[in-house]
């Protein structure tokens, strides 16, 4: 396997190079915690400035970084690229490793208020079956994760998978451009980022840049059954793309027929071009099988071998934060955790809680919700927050347990019955939430990532993850 990048092939890339020795890397790396001998350490001046670390990163192994001109160089350092600017260098490097792929790579990109990373890793694994493929880590979908990503990809790369996020107008659009794909995915638009937006189709406008950086004659995938199907059409076409529509709705290019949802995953059929295929999910709910039919949609747009890749996703569990399932061991029995604390808006939270009122009883014999704040939603936080109550109850959830300022809210709105705890922070609500499970409780945890909910599952899993010592019954 050649390296990822020679020192030549940087120099070319980045107009740069104080060293023109011989040498290689293979990776590149923005953090000296994780970052791994051989490794271009690229010093971003982001939260903290990464020049401060470069000497750190060389001593863990770095063969070579990338620093700004003004730099000063110290005895141990190895090789030094020097641009005016590390993430404009950063981004020429994306560029460059995008280029030299072989014509016959496929790229795929993917955008949307909801689901993305879950498309992402569907995309990820059905590609693997067939070739080699990068796709982007954990949710690296912003200004630095795009082109970050795009510089680990090896040149090797036959299919390649990027997620592209924003929260605010003109974002998405030099990332696309970057990332050049085939077929793009905008797997949903909703009322989110609301803070930053006039309206929800300046939203989907915003969503529609990612269909400028499509090759002529790319495929725009857009879901069927959404009220911007027709504003996201337009924009594609505007680009010189073919749209693909995918959904449940007769009308659907790519349409999911048959569908039938399970606590512990889904089965559908999928019809495109005369083709009927059945699927199977590990992973439950509508939004999910909706997901699988947009990730048909770019297989099939890209020419790769949908039958042959559908498989994979039956053994297929949702990440950290986005789904994962744990069993809690309590006094006298077994709770299942349900983490979702990764994200949420009105449309995912709303999801979360119909697949939380999925899970059947008796197995199940309470419904429990951990639900904090929904970021970003601007003047209507307040009311978005409190029109949950509606799908609280339609769901059949037993009891919620909320935290934050607008999540109070929802959680004054609710009945005396239906009501667990409350806390301002996340750290205060633990003890509550835990010294009231008992056995046969479900119990999901959703919230923006930016509330920390993040820290109850792990505080649950370190208190009822092995022996379940200390319990509740």
């Amino acid at each position: 396997m050649q390296p990822l990048w020679t020192f030549p092939e940087l120099g070319a890339a980045l107009a740069s190079g104080e060293d023109d020795a011989d040498g290689s890397v293979a990776g590149v790396s923005i953090d000296t915690r994780t970052i791994e001998a051989g490794d271009l350490f690229v010093a971003l001046k982001d939260q903290r400035d990464g020049h401060d670390f470069v000497s750190a990163a060389f001593k863990a192994g770095a063969a070579a970084a990338l620093v700004s001109q003004g730099y000063g160089r110290s005895e141990e350092d190895r090789a030094l690229f020097r641009v005016p600017d590390t993430l404009k260098g950063l981004e020429a490097l994306g560029r460059a490793a995008r280029a030299r792929l072989s014509g016959d790579a496929r790229v795929v990109a993917v955008t949307g208020s909801a689901g993305k990373t879950g498309a992402k890793e569907m995309l990820r694994v059905c590609f693997s079956a067939l070739g080699r493929t990068h796709a982007s880590e954990k949710s690296y979908n912003n200004h630095w994760g795009v082109p970050l990503t795009l510089a680990r990809m090896p040149r090797e790369t036959q299919y390649g998978v990027f997620e592209i996020g924003m929260n605010h107008a003109e974002e998405i659009r030099p990332l696309t451009k970057m990332v050049r794909p085939h077929a793009a995915i905008v797997t949903t638009v909703e009322a989110v980022h609301l803070e930053h937006f006039p309206s929800v189709e300046a939203i989907a406008d915003a969503k529609g840049e990612i269909f400028e950086g499509l090759i002529p004659g790319g495929a725009a995938i857009i879901k069927y059954d959404n009220p911007y199907r027709e504003r996201l059409k337009a924009i594609a076409a505007r680009y010189g793309a073919r749209p693909i529509t995918f959904g449940f709705d007769e009308g659907a290019d790519v349409r999911g027929q048959d569908l039938k949802l399970s606590h512990d995953g889904s089965d559908l059929v999928v019809c495109f071009g005369g083709h009927r295929m059945p699927l199977h999910l590990a992973m439950p709910g509508r939004h999910i099988a909706e997901n699988a039919l947009a990730v048909a949609a770019a297989l099939a747009a890209v020419g790769a071998d949908v039958g042959k890749t559908f498989s994979v996703l039956a053994g297929l569990s949702p990440p950290d934060g986005r789904g994962a399932r744990s069993v809690l061991h309590l006094a006298g029995g077994e709770a299942l955790l349900i983490d979702e604390s990764y994200n949420a808006n009105p449309a995912s939270m709303r999801a979360a809680l119909v697949t939380l009122g999925s899970m059947p009883r008796p197995k199940f014999q309470r419904k429990i919700a951990v639900l904090g704040d929904m970021l970003e939603l601007g003047p209507d936080a307040p009311s978005l927050h409190v029109s949950l109550k509606d799908t609280v109850d339609e769901a059949d959830i037993d009891l919620i347990f909320a935290c934050g300022p607008h999540m109070k809210g929802l959680y004054d709105a609710l009945p005396s019955s239906k009501k667990g705890g409350y806390a301002s922070t996340a750290t205060s609500l633990e003890a509550t939430l835990a010294s009231n499970l008992r056995r046969g409780d479900v119990v999901m945890v959703k919230a923006s990532n930016g509330i920390g909910l993040g820290s109850i599952v792990k505080a649950l899993k370190a208190q009822f993850g092995n022996d379940g010592s200390g319990c509740q019954a």
